[in-house]
């Protein structure tokens, strides 16, 4: 089943090319907002799968093509991205230590809504394509064994990136948790419709040109281990993210005007815009072709626009 949300936030289902408004099938769960309305849900679904199926199947569809998909999981209680989680097409001679940090909540973006780059002196603004994970029940010190019990269905996930900004010791937080950079959707695909997380092919373009191209097959720490060792340091619960990590070779500069689509085979398409009222411009170099032209630097520079170099 793939769940959105749609124009005002009413609660849909995908079928074909079309959403059917199922949002009378949930009116008793216990809600103030679309938020705690989609994670009632997910807490209580197998109580209300039979009826959604049945709404949905007889309702009345409206094309996708004329509705506003919102995100589908407006405010998740909790994102818990992983940092270096992939392999990096064996560039890496190990895995990296198992690491994560935390994004704010409020930071969620849906398909069609726009990234914006703010006022401030980052050395480069990126995006990390990744698959979401999408917690179904509550957990606390899950043992990887039961992991994949846990999960609820997934999501595409933009983890959007403001890098270099100062001091070193502050890298995270300022970089990870700024407003929008966290574009999630169209929908929220439940766990039955993917028959393996872990061999899912991820594109990521820029203005329809590929720039990430990777599979999951590649993670470092695979799935039951991420739900292992989040739910270890806290409980997570229904309607949290873990945002699984990404291959940084293709990461490259987002750019005022830009047109990004991330794609994860049965997810769905999600579109975003990105914004920047300065007009800064970098090389569209992805990381691995500016480490093969012998380049110097970790990104590559900015090249016009406010905090360039000289400017």
């Amino acid at each position: 089943m793939k769940l959105l949300y749609f124009d005002d936030f009413r609660l849909g289902i995908l079928r074909g090319d079309e959403v059917v408004d199922v949002s009378a099938e949930v009116q008793d769960i216990p809600h103030i907002g679309p938020h705690d309305l989609m994670n009632g849900l997910i807490e209580r679904f197998d109580d209300y799968r039979g009826r959604l199926e049945a709404a949905a199947a007889a309702g009345p569809g409206i094309p996708v093509a004329d509705v506003r998909i919102r995100p589908p999981l407006p405010r998740p209680g909790n994102i818990d991205a992983m940092a270096v989680n992939y392999m990096e097409d064996g560039t890496l001679p190990e895995p990296a230590p198992i690491n994560a940090f935390h994004k704010a909540s409020n930071t969620v973006i849906g398909d069609g809504d726009s990234m914006i780059m703010t006022d401030i002196p980052a050395a480069i603004f990126e995006g990390e394509a990744e698959l979401g994970l999408v917690i179904g029940k509550h957990a606390s010190h899950v043992d990887a064994a039961d992991a994949m019990d846990y999960i609820f269905g997934y999501v595409n996930f933009i983890d959007g990136s403001a890098r270099g900004m100062p001091p070193d010791t502050n890298v995270f937080f300022q970089a990870k948790s700024r407003a929008t950079f966290s574009p999630i959707g169209p929908y929220l695909v439940t766990a039955d419709e993917i028959d393996d997380p872990q061999k899912l092919q991820i594109q990521l373009s820029v203005n329809g040109i590929v720039k990430q191209n990777f599979n999951t097959d590649d993670m470092a720490h695979k799935i039951p281990r991420l739900v292992e060792w989040n739910s270890s340091i806290h409980d997570l619960e229904p309607g949290d993210i873990i945002a699984s990590g990404t291959n940084h070779r293709g990461l490259n500069a987002f750019q005022d005007g830009d047109k990004v689509e991330l794609e994860i085979e049965g997810l769905g398409r999600l579109h975003i815009n990105i914004q920047d009222d300065l007009k800064r411009t970098w090389s569209r170099d992805t990381r691995s072709e500016h480490v093969e032209k012998g380049l110097e630097g970790r990104f590559t520079p900015q090249l016009t626009g406010k905090y360039a170099s000289g400017s």
